[in-house]
């Protein structure tokens, strides 16, 4: 069974009864939050593996919510919102989260994106180490970590998730809807801007680290990982 720790963030009482009994079921930890500074404060104490976060909450909201954890934790968050429109999704990525369910959900659905954020960023057993090396940049799939020049540098998941994808595939280019399929999956129905989002935060990561390898815009189609190693 499972051990992980979920923070559940919602004003609506109902839903997070629905999602504790989901998760619980599953065997996870589950700890609720109703209000936006009560979530910060909670995930301070708690340190959870994955926070389930609603955008419309009172005190702080979920925008404020993602933008306090970023500032000490990388632990992957799912964003719940009623609102859908690309604008509120681009925003929550940019904000550093690493999925998004609209409400209404199917709650199977949000336990197969919970076990897959987990999977991706830590749970179950991974007998073989999925890592890729360039000169001063070394991605690690296994363990999460981006080291540049030398120093490991705070990444979340979905960032990491797609550098390694582009960074294996040397020199391929790829549509922004390919990595959406391919990266991000659940037949995302996401705006191809998202891709944007994450790749201008990696470049300001990489740019400049190297001359033998770069992440480089194909306009009109897509992204490479260019190397002339």
């Amino acid at each position: 069974m499972a051990s992980e720790k979920i923070l559940v963030v919602d004003d609506d009482t109902n839903i997070c009864e629905l999602l504790r009994l989901y998760l619980e079921k599953e065997g996870y930890s589950v700890f609720i939050a109703n209000n936006g500074s009560d979530a910060v404060k909670m995930f301070k104490e708690l340190d959870p593996d994955l926070m389930l976060l609603d955008i419309m909450l009172p005190l702080l909201d979920g925008w404020q919510v993602c933008r306090e954890i970023r500032k000490f934790s990388q632990k992957p968050v799912i964003m719940l919102t009623a609102k859908g429109e690309t604008f509120d999704k681009v925003l929550g990525f940019e904000l550093g989260a690493d999925d998004y369910v609209v409400k209404p959900f199917d709650a199977k659905e949000v336990m197969a994106r919970v076990k897959a954020v987990l999977r991706r960023t830590g749970g179950g057993a991974k007998p073989d180490v999925k890592e890729v090396s360039y000169d001063k940049l070394t991605i690690n799939l296994t363990n999460y970590e981006l080291t540049v020049d030398g120093k490991k540098i705070d990444t979340p998941p979905k960032e990491l998730e797609l550098l390694y994808h582009l960074a294996s595939n040397p020199n391929r280019v790829y549509t922004r809807d390919q990595l959406l399929d391919e990266v991000w999956g659940f037949d995302y129905y996401g705006d191809s801007r998202t891709v944007d989002v994450h790749v201008k935060r990696l470049r300001a990561k990489l740019e400049g680290v190297s001359d033998k390898w770069e992440l480089k815009t194909v306009w009109s189609v897509g992204y490479k990982f260019a190397t002339n190693e």
